[in-house]
């Protein structure tokens, strides 16, 4: 296969509908070319979902392409601008080492954003050196592909390539570059980017756009002469509640949520300082740097209602043009998201017991089983796992006589429901994930590759991940705690 009919048959399909927008949102940003890029992870079931050619995408031709050193036909590389508050503290931000090179139309008329993060400097990186290191790529990837086959919205990762040129940190790393994909990156720190810096025709093009690309349905629901700004309001908060459920219910600990955090299209991004909880715990922190634990588990509804606070006051100029009628609009708005997440919350745990229809104390009984696994220091994933097959002697609550009583009252709920204790069994299954990427798994994965080049535990890890709900004897390995440690477990930025 010659190199242009490798290129022909990748099957790339570029739009550049974010260059349209005004210019004070972008930098028309080529990548920084690589020395010697070499292909190590490419997802091929995303690729073909994507309309793209896995097998052409194999080897050198991809490596270039997800390296940044040749540009597909039709796109068009771009830094985006945007703004965020960071652990509470506002500041300009942008893609200080990521390139947005397009938005790849799928065969099913998608519209997706294809990033490379690590991609090298950019007006935006603000002394960095845009460039990412393979562990924390890896990791993403990881992560990102765990959280699509638990059903979390999520970008995705389709290809990690090494640059073939260390990267210094604290010590000399191994450069790498992460092809992202989402469908979009718009953030809230995009909108509060744009009321800081740009005018009102600027911040209206902004939220048109994210409209149109998102919420198209959004006139429908104005229509009776409603405002489509609220509407747009009102869609990100009913997301980000239905997101920030979904995260509790697996125990998820994103780890970072600052505004630029925070995705327009409702997905979860950036995979820096997040893992997913062992031993229940509210408090529960992994990020060396969230040291007051702002970015706890627990915190976790509470930071999702101050951000969207955040995007409310950016949209405020759009909402009415009397500011005093905006706030009360934006104020309405946000109060709803804490009633939405609850909503989603106790019904995904309800699920989880096998509990199909409401009652008054279901909530009690939920959280009267939460403080038994907080004081016992149960397992949160495994926990769930023993109740839906019916081994809770397997459980660090075993033998307590509040969780015999717990029990009996759960077996009495069930009894009052129509549907069978085999329906209600096939709910948990469905509701409780077998395996999720354990941070000692994760962090095995990412030695083996860094170390010694050897992809293999990664990828065995990413076939027991990938259907999670399947509760397979296969399963069983990945299930196991890792062994008892001093020292607490610690992630970082990646950065």
């Amino acid at each position: 296969m010659t190199e242009n009919t490798a290129k022909a048959e990748a099957g790339w399909s570029f739009d550049n509908s974010y260059a349209r927008l005004p210019e004070i949102f972008y930098t028309l940003q080529k990548p920084v070319p690589v020395r010697e890029p070499k292909l190590v992870v490419l997802n091929e079931s995303l690729a073909e979902s994507l309309g793209l050619n896995a097998q052409a995408l194999q080897g050198s031709e991809g490596a270039a392409v997800f390296a940044g050193n040749e540009i597909p036909e039709g796109a068009l590389p771009l830094a985006q601008a945007y703004a965020g508050h960071q652990f509470g503290y506002f500041t300009m931000l942008g893609d200080g080492r990521a390139v947005l090179i397009g938005e790849q139309i799928t065969p099913q008329g998608q519209r997706v954003d294809i990033q490379l993060k690590g991609s090298g400097r950019t007006p935006y990186s603000r002394g960095g050196d845009g460039r990412a290191v393979l562990g924390p790529m890896l990791r993403e990837y990881i992560i990102s592909e765990a959280m699509h086959a638990l059903g979390i919205p999520t970008t995705r990762s389709l290809a990690v390539v090494t640059t073939g040129q260390p990267v210094m940190r604290e010590s000399e790393q191994i450069g790498a570059i992460l092809t992202r994909i989402a469908a979009s990156h718009l953030r809230v720190g995009t909108f509060q980017y744009a009321a800081q810096r740009g005018e009102g025709d600027e911040l209206r093009s902004l939220a048109d756009y994210a409209l149109e690309r998102h919420y198209p349905d959004a006139d429908a629901d104005t229509a009776a002469g409603g405002n489509r700004y609220l509407a747009l309001l009102r869609q990100v908060i009913r997301r980000q509640a239905e997101l920030i459920a979904k995260w509790q219910l697996v125990g998820f600990v994103h780890g970072v949520m600052n505004t630029d955090n925070m995705t327009i299209s409702g997905e979860t991004i950036d995979y820096g300082p997040c893992a997913f909880m062992d031993a229940y715990d509210p408090a529960t922190v992994f990020s060396s740097i969230d040291t007051q634990g702002r970015y706890a588990y627990g915190n976790q509804p509470y930071i999702g209602a101050w951000n969207l606070a955040r995007f409310a006051e950016a949209l405020l100029p759009l909402l009415h043009e009397d500011e005093e009628q905006a706030i009360k609009l934006a104020e309405g708005a946000i109060a709803g998201f804490t009633e939405q997440f609850h909503s989603h919350w106790l019904a995904g745990m309800r699920a989880k017991l096998g509990l199909f229809n409401p009652e008054p104390e279901d909530e009690a009984l939920i959280k009267e089983l939460l403080k038994l696994m907080h004081k016992h220091r149960a397992d949160y994933t495994n926990t769930f796992r023993a109740l839906t097959h019916r081994q809770w002697e397997e459980t660090a609550l075993s033998g307590d006589e509040e969780f015999e009583s717990w029990l009996q009252r759960w077996q009495e709920r069930l009894s009052r429901q129509e549907e069978t204790q085999e329906a209600a069994e096939q709910l948990m299954r469905s509701s409780n994930p077998a395996v999720i990427p354990r941070n000692h798994r994760v962090e095995e994965a990412l030695e083996a590759a860094e170390k010694e080049g050897d992809y293999s535990v990664m990828q065995r890890l990413l076939s027991a991940l990938a259907n999670p709900y399947a509760h397979t004897e296969e399963q069983a390995e990945y299930c196991k705690l890792p062994e008892p440690s001093l020292r607490p477990y610690r992630t970082f930025c990646g950065t």
